[in-house]
């Protein structure tokens, strides 16, 4: 695994810290969060397309809006690792 770290979140207390890393071998985006709450999770199962509950291998997660540019950077960090 290439894992590459893009960034955290500039508000970061160090312990509560959303995080943005591009895994430049498989392509993927790996995003750390704050977890869903139960309220939330179901609002998400509610309101998609997909059938059934969020499977337990996935998990819906929050972002603050101040890691976009970190998550564009990530996005163009797999990007450019699939072009080669």
């Amino acid at each position: 695994m290439t894992l590459r770290f893009v960034g955290i979140d500039p508000d970061t207390d160090l312990e509560h810290c959303p995080t943005v890393w591009a895994d430049e071998q498989s392509g993927e985006l790996v995003i750390q969060g704050w977890k869903a709450s139960p309220d939330l999770r179901a609002a998400c199962e509610a309101n998609t397309p997909a059938k059934g509950p969020i499977p337990d291998s996935e998990e819906v997660v929050r972002i603050p809006a101040r890691l976009v540019p970190l998550i564009r950077e990530a996005c163009d960090a797999v990007e450019r690792s699939a072009v080669r």
